[in-house]
């Protein structure tokens, strides 16, 4: 897919105007759910309105996913503005937006649709496009979740599949979008440097309180939007069951967020595009506002460096927040959808000293509670979590904490069980958290430390010693019968042994 606000010109005049033309450029959201709608009631406060055109779903209301309380806390001078947004003047009459409306008369277009329709909304926008003859219309989308084929069973970042397709990412929380004197950053990434910068201005001029930054990394911010969505989950459930031991907390909720960082970094290096990325930009992503060309991981395999991850991406400080921003409890306002159904899951489990029975149990609990499934992403991308392990080559631990929660909704009953006491148990949940990050061949070590009386562990220890290859010469003594029953092993071991024989 050709994504680009220029068409194939080498005549300089004629980028020219095309550049200037841009900078009266018009932004169009289509399909508006409560996030888009929050975005835009913060354009109409602050004068950019008649930067933003609205089209809402066929079926569709602008505020429809507003609550009455969140209706009756706006401004009417505001929700005027938006109202006019929604329309456009045809032949001296007033009609609604249509996606086609959006096509014509912008210059971006963001289908805000989450992960249900946002295939279907694009293949249809790009047929318009290619229809009236609008191909320098470039498409950003914002979903929060993993695209599933059903056809072939399969699971992907979209972005990865649609790699010129861009992405906005930035941590706002609707209630906060609405307060007149907060501010919020976000990123506008697409893999050509220059698309980025001109999408970001076209953004950043939508509010002087939402301020817009570049970046390339279109895959890597579709991919973190999702995982925190999950992580969330599970940090909304940790501020709530652990609130009373508060020393866990730190080590959970930077786990959460170092393992979004690290599978994304995985994640990055399987870009298809990933050499021309970094080697065919016009200008190096410095003059983006990255720190450093690149930052990259390797691994000492064979004697040879090995590159195994990519994270120049964490450069991009919006994304990062976000990631951090959803994990947090809000001093005042309400946390995200998906950090309030974690705060259901830990209420529902020590209730009923168990985990949710299966997905449609937990989200009956959320319906209860007000937070409807629909809006939860984070489960969503729960739902598909171990293809996109196996899709993108995610290590086992770099995602033990996402992992655990898997087990906790999705997991067999017997599992089930052993993902509560993990969870619920803060020593249990702490020595989870220490050993669970570790590489399972790493561990053997640390093991044999703690278990000296067996010949085979001292031996282990007195040949790393010995020698720099003791881990080709030992035999792996990990899965020798100690003739320990099940029973006497922690429960956080048993739920690391189980993920481990799964994924």
């Amino acid at each position: 897919m050709l994504n680009s606000f220029f068409a194939d010109s080498l005549d300089q005049d004629t980028v020219r105007r095309r550049i200037l033309d841009l900078e009266d450029g018009r932004v169009g959201f289509y399909s508006i759910g409560l996030y888009p709608a929050s975005l835009a009631y913060n354009s109409a406060m602050h004068g950019g309105g008649d930067r933003l055109l609205l089209a809402p779903r066929p079926g569709r209301s602008l505020f429809g996913a507003f609550t009455p309380r969140d209706l009756s806390g706006m401004d009417p001078h505001h929700v005027a503005t938006m109202e006019k947004m929604l329309q456009h003047e045809h032949h001296g009459q007033l009609r609604p937006n249509s996606l086609r409306t959006l096509i014509e008369r912008c210059d971006l277009v963001v289908l805000t649709a989450n992960s249900n329709h946002i295939e279907q909304d694009l293949h249809e926008a790009c047929e318009l496009r290619r229809e009236l003859g609008r191909e320098q219309v470039v498409m950003a989308c914002l979903a929060g979740s993993f695209s599933h084929d059903p056809l072939r069973n399969d699971s992907y970042v979209l972005c990865e599949r649609q790699p010129n397709l861009a992405f906005f990412s930035g941590f706002h929380r609707h209630g906060a979008l609405r307060d007149p004197v907060d501010s919020f950053t976000a990123n506008f990434c697409h893999p050509n440097g220059i698309t980025a910068m001109i999408g970001a201005r076209l953004m950043d001029r939508l509010s002087p309180n939402i301020q817009v930054s570049p970046g390339v990394h279109n895959v890597e911010a579709q991919y973190i939007k999702a995982a925190k969505n999950i992580s969330s989950i599970f940090a909304g459930f940790g501020y709530t069951f652990h609130a009373e031991n508060t020393g866990i907390l730190p080590t959970l909720l930077t786990l959460l967020l170092d393992q979004c960082l690290d599978q994304a970094s995985s994640v990055s290096m399987r870009r298809r595009d990933r050499q021309r990325l970094y080697g065919r930009q016009p200008f190096p992503l410095t003059e983006l506002g990255y720190g450093v060309q690149r930052i990259e991981a390797t691994l000492s395999r064979g004697g040879e460096m090995e590159k195994v991850r990519d994270h120049t991406f964490t450069q991009l400080t919006a994304m990062v927040a976000d990631v951090r921003g959803s994990m947090m409890l809000p001093v005042c306002g309400k946390p995200t959808r998906n950090f309030q159904a974690g705060q259901i899951l830990a209420e529902g489990m020590r209730k009923l000293g168990r985990c949710p029975v299966d997905v449609d149990e937990f989200e009956q609990w959320c319906e209860q509670s007000g937070v409807k499934k629909g809006g939860l992403e984070g489960l969503k991308a729960l739902r598909y979590w171990p293809q996109i392990l196996v899709n993108y080559g995610i290590q086992v631990h770099d995602a033990s904490m996402v992992n655990l929660l898997y087990m906790a909704i999705f997991g067999k009953s017997d599992t089930k069980a052993i993902a509560f006491r993990v969870m619920t148990e803060s020593r249990e949940l702490s020595n989870y958290c220490q050993e669970s990050v570790r590489p399972s061949h790493s561990r053997r070590y640390s093991e044999a430390l703690q278990s000296l009386e067996r010949p085979e562990s001292l031996d282990l220890l007195a040949n790393a010693v010995v020698a720099d290859n003791a881990r080709r010469a030992i035999p792996d003594d990990g899965n020798a019968d100690d003739g320990s029953s099940s029973e006497e092993i922690p429960a956080y071991l048993r739920a690391m042994n189980v993920i481990e024989n799964v994924w």
